[in-house]
């Protein structure tokens, strides 16, 4: 198990950019208007799933309450494609300690803004 390492975008100036090579199960944490790339350099597609150990149910106007707590399935990454999820479009699935699996040996950098 990998902690994926955020890289802040902060300030001014170029920075090096932290790349974790994930495992079969990986932890980050979660600010609100980071963005998480994910690049697949495996031969296959990954499917990787997103979630806090304390997603549990979200009330939406309209709908009622919505189950999180399944966390939130990437769509399908093909090999060699780079994919960004801005972390605040999916943060309800975000709570608590954050565990990303189905990714092992995608390449992941968090970036903070």
């Amino acid at each position: 198990m990998a902690t994926i390492a955020s890289t802040a975008l902060t300030g001014s100036g170029s920075r090096v950019v932290s790349e974790t090579t994930c495992g079969a199960s990986d932890t980050f944490a979660f600010t609100s208007g980071d963005i998480l790339l994910l690049k697949n350099d495996t031969a296959g597609a990954l499917t990787p799933n997103i979630v806090g150990d304390g997603a549990t149910t979200v009330g939406v106007p309209g709908v009622g309450s919505v189950d999180v707590s399944g966390g939130y399935d990437v769509p399908s990454i093909a090999s060699g494609v780079v994919i960004a999820i801005p972390l605040t479009s999916i943060g309800k699935y975000l709570t608590g300690t954050i565990t990303m699996t189905g990714a092992d040996a995608c390449v992941a950098q968090l970036l903070t803004v």
